[in-house]
């Protein structure tokens, strides 16, 4: 793929990314929104047009190449890829938290990270979590996967199925969770090229929203990766999500608020052009001059201006390094994703049938924030981890 120096470069890193360019972006990727929704296939040109851009390696440190930026521009930029087409986004932020995260120099091998991070620089070396199983589930909630790592003689091996394996088709590198097969196993990260032999994809996502993610279920047969891909491989008891990490835990809470945010955003502009455009016959006037659209619609302005609020001052803080407790970081994404999904419900009560149309994006939109349920940590682990905090225990 041919990268446009030029543009890649457009918004240097000493400068702030303006608006305009942000709203570039989401008119760029939601002209085809519809399409990728329809054919649920992964968005390469979105990718192609995003590495033009110079933005795959946004969070990627300067010493090698990249942007470096913190959460609070990252956010930005997700979060108007998600107002274009979310399931980009979803995928996109994958490797923003990869090369975000501290953590990865002192872990990885130091060559594997930097071949990478140089790769997100020049437009690609997307990668994906691939940590979910038809028998584990997440396993945020507990256990060890029954994927199996087995040494070689000159590397592992890898053997398992992953499900929900966001950006499948796509992607670069896939970092697998699996447990070894010494005699006291141990658990962790294996990176895997696209390449690699042994690797099936069935295509067997067919999803209510996100439809574009391609999170399909990969299937590895004895793959085999180098010695030194198996990249941060730990005891078990050493990986307890959100304490070991705690940039990952800010990661997750962060960005996929700030995706379905993005989603209710879209929703949001397309209702405000629709009730301003709608003029019924026996009234006259828009439904926009409506008190009761505009109670309601205010409802919307309502709740994603608390998202918005509450997203800038998190990762504010987070970018100056202030203490974010697990507990909290979890009441944000239940907070922005709650809030998102009912932004969008309250369009379908002011619209209607149209408002459930295919041919109006915001039944997609719809769709799509629905899907902000599934993402780890759920609803129910938030609210009790919440509970218990209150309680004391």
């Amino acid at each position: 793929m041919a990268i446009n120096v030029a543009a890649a470069r457009k918004e240097s890193a000493s400068e702030p990314i303006s608006q305009d360019y942000l709203d570039e972006i989401t008119r760029k990727l939601a002209a085809t929104a519809e399409e990728y929704d329809r054919t649920s296939e992964f968005p390469r040109a979105n990718f192609d047009y995003l590495a033009e851009k110079g933005l795959i390696g946004l969070t990627v440190a300067p010493q090698y190449g990249g942007r470096g930026a913190g959460y609070a521009e990252a956010i930005r930029v997700l979060g108007a890829v998600a107002k274009g087409e979310p399931s980009t986004a979803l995928i996109l932020f994958m490797t923003y938290a990869h090369h975000a995260q501290p953590e990865r120099l002192t872990r990885w091998p130091r060559h594997l990270y930097e071949r990478l991070a140089r790769e997100a620089v020049a437009g690609g070396g997307l990668i994906g979590f691939f940590r979910v199983e038809p028998e584990l589930g997440t396993p945020v909630r507990g256990g060890m996967p029954k994927t199996i790592a087995r040494r070689t003689g000159d590397g592992w091996t890898i053997t398992g199925t992953k499900i929900y394996a966001t950006g499948s088709t796509g992607i670069d590198w896939f970092a697998v969770y699996a447990t070894t097969d010494e005699d006291k196993p141990r658990t962790g990260v294996f990176l895997v090229g696209k390449d690699a032999p042994g690797i099936s994809i069935e295509p067997e996502w067919d999803h209510f929203g996100m439809r574009a993610t391609v999170s399909h279920r990969v299937v590895f047969n004895e793959t085999p990766i180098p010695l030194d891909h198996a990249v941060d491989v730990r005891k078990p008891n050493e990986w307890v999500f959100g304490v070991d990490d705690k940039s990952l835990a800010i990661w997750n809470s962060l960005s996929i608020s700030t995706i379905y945010d993005g989603v209710a955003r879209a929703a949001r502009d397309w209702l405000c052009s629709y009730l301003k455009e709608r003029v019924p016959t026996n009234l006259g006037a828009s439904l926009a001059t409506l008190p009761r659209v505009q109670e309601k619609f205010g409802e919307i302005e309502a709740l994603l201006h608390v998202n918005r609020t509450l997203l800038e001052s998190t990762a504010q803080k987070a970018d100056r390094g202030e203490d974010l407790p697990l507990v909290f970081l979890n009441i944000v994404k239940y907070t922005a994703t709650s809030n998102a999904i009912r932004a969008v419900q309250i369009g379908l009560e002011l619209t209607g049938n149209p408002g459930l149309t295919r041919k109006n994006p915001l039944e997609r939109h719809y769709r799509d924030v629905m899907c902000s349920r599934i993402h780890s940590p759920q609803d129910d682990t938030i609210l009790v981890g919440a509970g218990r905090a209150g309680f004391g225990l």
